[in-house]
């Protein structure tokens, strides 16, 4: 079980660094496109260009925060901190809605975490 832990725990970091780049790039792409509907002299292009601009910032933030809990979560199943088993069977969760990537692994999280071999691994 153990091995399945770690795996698990490579998988979120990674799955938070990929969030986190997309913060980054979606923001980007949001001011892009912010400033190019903003330099049109067309009515409107002023509000236009600030609703880009509040979601690109919402969208931002979520997938920053998302990011940094799978980030810190994978990190204390690596640690095999007790914590961090309850909060990867609350991240497995969520992420069953993330058709059809976080389907399969909120379905393997789920499986292994709950699991007596991998709760004994966690007990200190």
């Amino acid at each position: 079980m153990a091995t399945h832990v770690k795996i698990i725990a490579v998988l979120y970091i990674m799955f938070g660094a990929l969030a986190s780049l997309g913060a980054f790039f979606s923001s980007l792409i949001f001011g892009v496109l912010g400033m190019f509907i903003g330099s049109q002299a067309d009515q409107g292009a002023g509000v236009g260009a600030a609703m880009l601009g509040f979601v690109g910032i919402t969208l931002m933030i979520v997938l920053l925060t998302i990011g940094a809990l799978s980030i810190i979560c994978g990190w204390g199943l690596w640690k095999l901190r007790p914590w961090a088993r309850i909060m990867a069977i609350i991240l497995g969760a969520i992420g069953l809605t993330k058709i059809p990537i976080g389907t399969a692994f909120g379905i393997y999280v789920l499986v292994i975490m709950f699991r007596k071999e991998t709760e004994a691994l966690f007990i200190r």
